[in-house]
């Protein structure tokens, strides 16, 4: 095809000499075929990108990571963010026909950029879409003492919660618990005193019978079911504090206070 075709109404670049067809979204899976068509041999996906091909809750593409060989010749892509080092035996896989790094290594590479909460949000995110286990990250802390990332993620396994079902109910938790206050269980079944089921707080401190939840706010039909189950738990004698992602982010003091006061009363 010539390039005054490509240059018709038909057609739009999405990538140093790689172009589309206009009606095609401008997903992150275009985005990231089109920059696949662009890598060096022996390169794979890393970063953020990785961690969204193996399937986590992650932008992939501000900017789309690679990571190539420390021979290779190749210090810059035009949008990409592009790493040069070794990638060893068993730190690169395959995902959605992609060569990406390992979620082992994935987590570490992003372990060495990330504050402690983030490193924990993706630790829990992997843990929880069990695409590791704890004994996997344990074992890349004691093998690769020394490298990129590891001191962070020996912080990160101090913290991590595979019961976590999204991430900001990791950020809630962390938020909590350095904040000084005690830790609280993940996604604890409540039953009444029939042993029926009743709820299942996002976080739970069972001596005070004091539940967590982050209200994502998404539906009507899912906000008269929450309110549903809100009741119920307060039947079965359990007090709920609700928080949003603007209470978390903008007044993280009020959060702690309303915590550390519900707990002390």
């Amino acid at each position: 095809m010539s390039l005054s075709h490509l240059r018709g109404s038909s057609w739009r670049r999405v990538g140093p000499g790689t172009y589309a067809f206009t009606h095609v979204s401008d997903s992150p899976e275009l985005k990231i075929e089109a920059a696949s068509r662009r890598m060096p041999e022996g390169s794979a996906f890393s970063g953020f990108t990785a961690a969204w091909l193996h399937g986590l809750d992650v932008d992939p593409c501000s900017p789309i990571e690679i990571t190539v060989p420390a021979g290779c010749g190749v210090s810059a892509r035009s949008g990409m963010a592009v790493r040069r080092c070794t990638l060893e035996r068993g730190e690169v896989v395959k995902a959605r026909g992609y060569r990406v790094t390992s979620p082992v290594r994935t987590l570490r590479d992003l372990c060495a950029r990330l504050s402690l909460t983030e490193a924990v949000v993706v630790a829990d995110m992997e843990l929880h879409a069990r695409l590791v286990s704890r004994g996997d990250l344990s074992a890349s802390v004691d093998e690769r003492a020394g490298s990129h990332g590891v001191r962070m993620l020996r912080r990160a396994l101090e913290h991590v919660e595979p019961a976590s079902e999204s991430a900001m109910e990791t950020r809630l938790r962390m938020l909590l618990v350095l904040a000084g206050l005690p830790r609280p269980a993940a996604q604890v079944t409540i039953r009444d005193g029939l042993h029926r089921f009743v709820g299942r707080p996002d976080l739970f401190y069972r001596d005070q019978r004091l539940g967590l939840e982050y209200d994502g706010g998404i539906h009507r039909e899912q906000l008269v079911e929450d309110n549903r189950r809100q009741n119920r738990l307060l039947d079965a004698g359990v007090r709920l504090l609700r928080f949003t992602a603007g209470d978390i982010f903008d007044t993280p003091d009020l959060v702690i206070n309303a915590v550390r006061n519900a707990l002390a009363a």
